[in-house]
């Protein structure tokens, strides 16, 4: 391992990715003056960036046991920050969405929708236990069994989430196709990975 993969790794890589995403967001609300314009560039571009954490975090066992090298090596032994910086991008998501809520409550209401607010309610509780159960003490409180269970469901609903919030946006602007180029990504891989490991083996989580 590199001297400089070295100090990007743990809680480390946790707090920079973190500092830089507060300072990036701060930056692009302050090119309109904080204004809604740019609490909504927040939104759009704290849901890429979460996209980007997640992608990285659901394919690190994969991508470790099918190219195994020292890119892939990291990434499975950063997968929990990589998670837990997915879990902070996606706040700072939710800090711009209540000020979006409320400076412009007639915008907010027509951007959202009932299914919204309870299908995004559920992926920010998977999120919540996820990131709660992401420290070694608190994962043996809840044990291995219950612990796999909870980090497996959360993972494949957040996925089938930020499918349906990308893809939904396609039929009006055909770019956002691109985004969901890396979610089907990930899970050729996870199913790949699932296909060539040993009889009887499980596969991680994340």
């Amino acid at each position: 391992m590199s001297q400089r993969q070295g100090r990007f790794e743990g809680w480390r890589l946790l707090a920079v990715l973190t500092l830089s995403l507060l300072a990036l967001s701060l930056w692009i609300a302050s090119m309109r003056q904080f204004e809604v314009e740019g609490v909504r560039m927040v939104i759009r571009f704290t849901a890429r960036s979460s996209l980007l954490l997640f992608c990285l975090a659901f394919s690190a066992a994969a991508l470790a046991r099918l190219w195994p090298n020292p890119w892939t090596r990291w990434q499975r032994r950063n997968r929990r920050y990589l998670g837990l910086s997915f879990a902070a991008s996606h706040a700072i998501h939710a800090a711009a969405i209540v000020a979006f809520a409320n400076m412009d409550p007639a915008g907010f209401a027509g951007a959202t929708s009932a299914a919204s607010y309870i299908f995004g309610g559920i992926g920010y509780g998977f999120i919540v236990a996820m990131s709660a159960t992401s420290f070694d003490r608190t994962a043996a409180l809840v044990g291995p069994r219950a612990w796999r269970a909870l980090h497996l469901v959360g993972g494949y609903y957040l996925w089938f989430q930020f499918m349906v919030s990308f893809g939904k946006r396609v039929p009006a602007m055909p770019l956002y196709a691109a985004f969901l180029v890396p979610l089907l990504a990930v899970m050729a891989l996870r199913l790949i990975a699932m296909a060539a490991r040993p009889r009887g083996q499980t596969v991680a989580a994340g």
